[in-house]
Formats: structure tokens, sequence, C-alpha cells
């Protein structure tokens, strides 16, 4: 069964694809129909051993007007991508898409799963690939739970060979920018208020680039069934994958700063979702940043008053030194904000005092790190045997950062 697709500018609710409610047992088999066909395919044209995907791959969708175009460019930074997003809407006008419709044949989902899978098997795709449209229908649902089963049955069938690195465990985020009814109608009138006038402008000057001017953008009632369509159909599509990949509702009614800030929020470091099962286990005994920092103020104040009760002598002698010795300098370093200072300061031989000083730059704002170098002087030459005696020389490095001053020049 093919299932036409419904571009952006001509949003088409299909009647062979239900849009909203529990797959039919049809749709699921047309789905396992489609894509071990499509599968085949790929093992016959590039052998098993060469099918290899993207680690991570974004699904992006979003309400019309909500910013996908926008805001790709900074997912993929966001994400440390370095190849541009697949456009689904792009690749239905691919030279191999033409090809079929040239042929006569309707660009269904069984040609956009094979369009797409041969895409993502590219190189510059490796590390991870953003997907704009992509699943629309929920037979392209279920074809995506499929490519994600047969990644993970390559990992595990390759795991022990000289090609296990080529098949990492894969990553699938669902990424929803949203925005309601009223604002997306808004925005795409925007849009083409905007558009038309740039398009003018370059007509007239013969400066510049046209942009695509939708037919949707310039009418209120096609805007809000584009809209209703993406609701009904896109929505509930991505909305079937919440409770197996990670999921991010993004909040794009704001301005484009706000909405970078929900999602950087959203895309928060998440190892143990991410990692392999293996790689998670060997780092289990270590702690992730945010999980130290929560209460580090109050663990910091702690240990102090412990210094100042429980050690008050070596306590006092630690910041005498630091007030008398390491200061000055600090202070004459004040406009660049870094300063080194070697010392062979004895009391520093006690590991309690290093753990004080660090924490004292600490409360007063400083960041300082210390280093124990150990010089070798000699000191005694045997003129019979040739040795030398040589005395250990402990020297401390203490680097201290913190925010320089800003000069006014001119």
């Amino acid at each position: 069964m093919s299932t036409p697709i419904a571009t952006p500018s001509k949003p088409v609710a299909s009647a062979a694809t239900p849009v909203a409610g529990k797959l039919s047992d049809l749709e699921i088999k047309d789905a396992q129909l489609i894509f071990e066909s499509v599968w085949q395919d790929l093992e016959a044209d590039f052998g098993r051993e060469n099918l290899r995907f993207p680690k991570e791959i974004i699904l992006l969708g979003g309400a019309p007007g909500a910013g996908k175009g926008t805001n790709t460019a900074f997912i993929t930074k966001t994400r440390g991508l370095t190849c541009p997003p697949i456009v689904i809407s792009a690749l239905l006008d691919s030279p191999d898409a033409q090809r079929l419709k040239d042929a006569g044949n309707m660009v269904g989902d069984r040609e956009v799963v094979g369009l797409l899978l041969r895409e993502l098997m590219k190189p510059a795709y490796r590390d991870g690939v953003i997907l704009d449209g992509f699943p629309r229908t929920n037979v392209q649902v279920e074809c995506l739970k499929l490519l994600v089963d047969k990644m993970h049955a390559l990992r595990r069938e390759f795991f022990s060979s000289a090609l296990g690195i080529h098949f990492r465990q894969p990553t699938i985020h669902i990424m929803v920018l949203f925005v309601d009814e009223r604002e997306s109608i808004a925005r795409q009138l925007k849009r083409g208020r905007e558009t038309r006038a740039h398009n003018d402008e370059v007509l007239r000057t013969g400066v510049g680039q046209l942009w695509e001017d939708r037919p949707t953008d310039h009418d209120e009632g096609l805007a809000q069934r584009r809209y209703r369509v993406f609701k009904e159909q896109t929505w509930d599509a991505l909305q079937s994958l919440k409770e197996i990949f990670h999921y991010h509702f993004i909040n794009a009614q704001g301005s484009l700063e706000e909405v970078e800030q929900n999602i950087l929020r959203e895309l928060e470091y998440q190892s143990t979702l991410e990692l392999d099962p293996r790689t998670v286990d060997r780092l289990r005994c270590l702690p992730v940043a945010n999980e130290i920092i929560v209460h580090a103020r109050q663990e910091l104040v702690k240990r102090l008053d412990s210094y100042e009760f429980g050690q008050p002598e070596l306590f006092g002698r630690v910041v005498g030194f630091v007030a008398k010795k390491v200061m000055p300098i600090v202070q004459r370093h004040a406009i660049s904000g870094a300063a080194l200072i070697n010392t062979e300061e004895p009391v520093l031989d006690d590991p309690m005092a290093l753990a004080m000083l660090i924490d004292v730059f600490s409360e007063r704002g400083f960041h300082a790190v210390v280093d124990l170098h150990r010089i070798e002087v000699p000191e005694k030459f045997d003129l019979a045997t040739g040795q030398i005696t040589c005395r250990v020389k402990k020297v401390y490095r203490i680097q201290i950062r913190f925010v320089g001053s800003e000069i006014r020049r001119g």
C-alpha cells in the first residue's frame, strides 16, 4: 500500500493512513512488509557489514511557524553535529525521487523509507543527523522502530568483531517545537508578508535570491488547515514514539533567545541514556558534575568551620601564609586575573594544609590549583666512588585564577 506524503505547502491527510488512535493490524503489517523489502534491497546493494547508520538521530518536528528552520542551526551546534539536516521535503525533490515520479510511480511510504535509509548511510551522517519531517505517518513510525531494532541487531552481531566500532549504540531523540494554533497562523501570515516584500525588492533591484513563497502563508484558512493537519497527523506520529525514545517538548512560543534556552535545558547531558550499557556500568562509580555541585557551597562551609574548630593552629598558619605571602602577588596580577606563585613554604608539607589552602581561595571567589615539583639538588660528591648525593627540594606551584579587571582605554 502506498501512502501519500503531506508536503509542507500542500498538507494532505491520507485516507489510507489513519491520523489518530491506535494503529491497525493492517498498518503494522504494511510497515513490516515495506521495511523488509527496503532492507533486503540495502543488503543486496551494500552488504550487511556495510549497513552503517548515524550514532544519533534527532527527529525534529514542529507546528507550522514553530521555527524549525530558524532553530535547526542552533540544535546542530548544541549537539556538536557537523552535517546539514536531512529535510524530507527536499529529499523528495532529489534526482532519485524525481526518477520515480518520472516513471509514473507514487512516492509513498516505501519510497520515502528507501530514499531515507540510503541517505542515512552516507559517511557525512555517521556521528549524527537531524531529520526534518520524518516520520509523518503511522507506517513511517513503525518503519522507524524496525530500523532501530535492526541497528541494535547489527551492533550485537558485530560487537566482538573488528567491525564493532562501526556499529555504535544508537541514540534517538524526538524533538517537537510547539506553538498554539493562534501563534502558528500569525507567524505563517507574517512570513508570507515578509517573503512577498523581500521577493518584490529582489525583482525590482535584481539583487539577492528569491525566497520560497508558500500559498498557505497568504491565506488564513489554508494556514489554519495546515496547522490542524500537523496536529492530526505529524503530532500523533511523534507522540506515539514518546515512550520509546528520548522525548523533548520545546515551548517555541517566545522569543528566539527564550526558545534557545528551552532547547538547551532539554538537551542537558544525559550519558546514561546515550552510552552503551557496558560503558555506563564502568562509569557508574563516578558522580556527574550536577550531582556534586548541588551542595558544594554548603559542604565548603562545613569544611572551613571544621578547620577553625578542629585544627585552629594549622588553619591559622595556612591563612597567615595566604595573607602575607600569596595575596600581595595576586593583587599585583589583578588586571590579568591569573597569578603563579612558587614557594617552599614548609606548612604545605601537610596534605591537610593543601586542602585548607584550596578551600580558602574557593571561599574568597578564586580558583586555586597546587602542583608539587620535586627537584634533586646535589649536596655531596664522593671523589672515590664518583657518587653524587642529592637532597630533594620540594617546590609548590600555586596557580590562582579569577575574573580580571576591565580597564578603559582611550
